[in-house]
Parts: C-alpha cells; structure tokens; sequence
C-alpha cells in the first residue's frame, strides 16, 4: 500500500518526510537495520544477524508492501538518512481479519523528536480507514520503558506477557509485553 507522503518539523526544527520506501531508500534501509540493532537490545536482532538483509531483498520487500492490499511501510527520512520505519500488517482471513500487527523503531540520534508519535498517527489512520480492523497489536520488550510511554500515549494497553520470550548473548531472559489498542467505529 502506498500511503501519500508529507513533511513535518521535528522538535529541534529540521524537516522530516514520511513516506512510502522507494528503491532510492534501499541502502538508507539497510544501513538503518545495522545500526538500530547495534543501538539498543530492544529490537529483535543482533547486528551479525543483518548480513542476511541485501539490496535485493529490500527491493522485494518494498516491491510486495507497496502493491499490498493488507500492508504498509513507512519510512522517515531526516536529512538523507532512513531515521526510523514502522509498518502495520493485517490479513483478509474472516477470524482474524480484525487485527493489525503494527511495529515500529528509530535510531537513537533521533529519539525525543516526535517522530514515534507521528508514526503512530500515520499507522492508526490506516487502520481506522479499513473497516475490518478493530484492533493494533504489538509488542515491546521488558525495560524498554521509552516503547512502553509511546504506546501507552497512542491508546495502547497491555494484555499479556511473553515470559523469557527473549533470551540475550549474556544468558538475561526478558519477558515480552503484548499491546492492544482498540479501533473505536
């Protein structure tokens, strides 16, 4: 799904576009895979893990979610550089054709800057724009009290609790918080 692209002004006043991946954004991507992971360990990979993302992948994966009916990508670009990207995911399977399986991260030079919550809206206007919907879904894992803020900020609520769902290099087992926010019709 291609979603109209739009400018807006972070806190510390530079310009940011958000706006569907294009093929001029693969490298940006992938650059951004590499250092998100080695920023934090609240993403679900290990910078040696991103060795399997290429040019080609990425070209595909843009490729499949803008001709998608029940996807999108959103990438934000301050200055050049890929800042962060969230995306939202539902299916057309009647059961469960009423959840969106949203997602979404930031470099750290960006954090504090607006662009989660602006994301967020992006993402929450997509979902309320198809009738299915009824819920977003996501994930956070244990101390990362920043996500936590940001959903709970965006309507989101916890429902449940993956227990020792990730397992660190040291051996550290962290719970995984599973989110709900409700589509209001």
């Amino acid at each position: 799904m291609i979603i109209r692209e739009f400018e807006f002004t972070l806190k510390d006043g530079r310009k940011a576009l958000i706006r569907s991946p294009k093929e001029e954004d693969i490298q940006g991507m992938l650059d951004y895979l590499y250092q998100s992971a080695e920023e934090t360990d609240f993403v679900l990979r290990y910078p040696e893990e991103c060795s399997r993302y290429t040019a080609e992948g990425e070209r595909e994966l843009f490729d499949r979610i803008n001709r998608s009916d029940t996807e999108a990508m959103l990438v934000c670009i301050v200055e050049g550089i890929v800042a962060g990207n969230c995306q939202i995911t539902w299916n057309n399977r009647i059961k469960t054709r009423h959840r969106a399986s949203v997602a979404i991260a930031l470099l750290r030079d960006y954090w504090n800057q607006g662009i989660g919550t602006r994301l967020f809206q992006e993402l929450i206007k997509i979902a309320e724009d198809h009738e299915n919907i009824l819920q977003m879904e996501l994930e956070f894992i244990e101390g990362n009290s920043r996500a936590r803020a940001l959903y709970e900020k965006m309507g989101f609520r916890i429902t449940g609790v993956g227990v020792n769902a990730v397992r660190l290099k040291d051996g550290t087992l962290l719970n995984e918080y599973h989110m709900i926010r409700e589509i209001k019709r």
